[in-house]
């Protein structure tokens, strides 16, 4: 049997990393998206179970102190985390897991998987990565203060990832991120 693989993917909001693994995912059926729980309500079209799993935040803590998390954060007021077992049994069975995650649960996953290959997706410029946050129309003008606030802390991180890749071009981008994952390189791409 293939030997599985935990896979990080970390960046600011609003850096493209659901679009960049939707590109992914379609090119790459193989690997396996790690579905996070949240305290968070859905936005429209989300759907439980397919793009988070939604849940109140007493059911949230009680999965934290069970242990039922391999990570967890808490962002914009809400809590987020990988589900342990899905994670565990997908790379038992030789499956390469993806995990889309914060700063934090990332510094989390390093501790507990230190093999686990960590990508850092950077905006071309803050300038550009407050532009793709207010095109969104999804957040008030003190959210986007706060998400560029915290994303200039995050890319204060880049340092602490495997691989570092500017979306500036969505084409180019995929293209690093598959360089990252399938060829055996070190350093930035």
């Amino acid at each position: 049997m293939a030997k599985g693989r935990l896979i990080v993917l970390t960046g600011p909001s609003g850096v493209g990393k659901g679009t960049l693994l939707r590109s992914l995912f379609a090119r790459h059926p193989e690997l396996y998206l790690s579905i996070s729980v949240t305290t968070r309500s859905p936005r429209p079209g989300e759907i439980h179970g397919q793009h988070y799993y939604f849940v109140s935040r007493p059911e949230f803590e009680k999965m934290a102190a069970e242990g039922d998390l391999l990570e967890w954060a808490e962002f914009a007021g809400n809590c987020y985390g990988t589900p342990r077992r899905p994670v565990e049994e997908q790379i038992q069975q030789g499956r390469w897991v993806v995990l889309e995650i914060e700063l934090q649960g990332a510094r989390q996953i390093h501790k507990n998987f230190p093999a686990a290959l960590r990508v850092f997706i950077m905006p071309p410029s803050l300038t550009e990565l407050e532009q793709r946050l207010r095109s969104r129309g999804q957040d008030s003008e003190e959210a986007i203060v706060r998400r560029l606030a915290t994303a200039r802390a995050e890319i204060a991180a880049v340092g602490e990832f495997d691989f570092q890749v500017v979306n500036d071009d969505l084409d180019k981008a995929l293209l690093r991120i598959e360089q990252a994952l399938f060829v055996p390189l070190a350093g930035s791409v």
